[in-house]
């Protein structure tokens, strides 16, 4: 598998890098904004030539996410977006050239947090109204975005799992009275270098259940991409994400 890397000099540029060359794959060319030594050319931007790839990955920014998927479509190029912090408008994008080739988007390229999804979405439909949810989730003091798009997927799951949706709750500073119990509470922890840990906890009357996911290394998001990548080639225009992936390997 011949792969564009977008963001190819930052922290996931430099573990997908060693991780395809680990699995027998071949990063041909690189793009990103400050350029850096790599093993493979790197450009700074779409207007100079890049080498032929099977399939771009992304772990760049939602910044320029146009001009990234216009390349990709005028190459009839298959694209993994593994950023986050996408706008609305920055989803309707995608949507759009999802129309064209084949995209994948998800808040966690982790197969682990994808299963935790699934257990989620189950234990929901089983606890039901019954039970309060609270998702904490914590990062790194160098992330941007909060809360983390996999505690907002997390939440969906939640959602999917009910008959009636939830309201979300960000923290609960200046709130007094008792907790409602349509909400979803979720919490943002930040602080040293903390790789990613998701927890889902599920409070009834006398008993609590709760589902937790701790990423180690970022090497797991590095080898999700890949694995996203293979999956992704072949596939016809649409959008994917690791649901659809984690669906065909449980089957």
């Amino acid at each position: 598998m011949n792969i564009l890397l977008v963001g190819a000099c930052g922290r996931m540029g430099r573990m997908v890098s060693e991780a395809a060359s680990e699995h027998g794959d071949a990063v041909v060319c690189g793009v990103d904004l400050a350029p850096a030594p790599m093993p493979f050319p790197v450009v700074k931007d779409f207007s100079s030539p890049i080498a032929d790839a099977d399939v771009m990955i992304d772990f760049s920014s939602a910044e320029g996410l146009e001009e990234r998927l216009a390349y990709a479509a005028a190459h009839g190029l298959p694209a993994v977006l593994a950023a986050t912090g996408y706008s609305d408008a920055d989803l309707e994008t995608v949507k759009a050239y999802a129309e064209r080739i084949p995209l994948f988007r998800t808040g966690n390229l982790s197969l682990g947090v994808n299963l935790l999804q699934l257990l989620v979405r189950r234990a929901a439909s089983v606890l039901g109204e019954n039970f309060d949810v609270e998702i904490v989730e914590r990062h790194h003091n160098m992330k941007k975005d909060a809360p983390s798009g996999t505690a907002l997927m997390l939440a969906e799951s939640v959602r999917a799992g009910e008959r009636e949706g939830r309201e979300l709750v960000f923290g609960r500073h200046g709130n007094t009275g008792a907790r409602d119990p349509r909400e979803i509470g979720i919490h943002a922890v930040r602080g040293g270098t903390i790789v990613g840990e998701h927890e889902v906890m599920f409070a009834g009357e006398d008993e609590i259940v709760t589902l937790s996911h701790s990423a180690r290394s970022r090497k797991v998001f590095a080898a999700g991409a890949l694995r996203a990548a293979a999956w992704l080639i072949g596939k016809p225009a649409g959008q994917y994400d690791m649901d659809d992936l984690v669906k065909e390997l449980v089957r």
